[in-house]
């Protein structure tokens, strides 16, 4: 069985069983303010922590560097958020424990430590600031310019409007000095 599947059966089983639990020793009422208030809590608590990656993401930007802690902080605050607002108790649990940056640094620094040893993703980087090594950014020409790549075609108008035009890749120049392919 997959995995999501099971999460999506485990989680409310698990969370009907808290709300009884919990509601046969403090009561219905109390059981339901307990979830209001922890709802309103955390979304302020996300809220704040949001806007705060989000000004250290600009800065930087800024300063051009990728903002990798920023960006994992934001995913956790997003899951933290839809757990923080689903309501029970289990997920109210793990999404405060998202709100603790050591244990979402913790986390981040996992995730990314997994997705570099898959090689499924690379991020290019450009600008003063940026990395250089093989895709990392533009090349640039001696005079420190960036070199643009591109592809031309001479259209002469004589031959365009007579339908003599030859097909895209015959007989044009490329710009990169390769002969065209045959």
């Amino acid at each position: 069985m997959p995995v999501l599947l099971l999460l999506f059966i485990a989680v409310p089983i698990a969370e009907i069983a808290l709300f009884i639990e919990i509601g046969d020793v403090i009561g219905l009422w109390p059981t339901l303010a307990t979830i209001v208030v922890t709802a309103l809590v955390g979304a302020t608590l996300v809220r704040q922590q949001g806007v705060a990656a989000l000004n250290r993401a600009q800065a930087a930007l800024a300063e051009d560097r990728f903002p990798v802690e920023e960006v994992v902080t934001g995913v956790c605050l997003l899951i933290a958020g839809a757990l923080l607002l689903t309501p029970g108790f289990l997920t109210d649990a793990i999404g405060f424990s998202l709100l603790i940056p050591p244990l979402r640094q913790a986390i981040g620094g996992a995730l990314i430590r997994q997705a570099a040893k898959s090689k499924r993703f690379t991020v290019r980087t450009e600008g003063p600031g940026a990395a250089r090594g093989p895709g990392s950014g533009p090349r640039r020409g001696p005079d420190g310019r960036p070199i643009i790549d591109g592809e031309f075609e001479e259209v002469d108008p004589e031959r365009d409007r007579a339908g003599e035009r030859p097909p895209l890749d015959e007989g044009r120049p490329r710009g990169d000095g390769e002969e065209p392919p045959r």
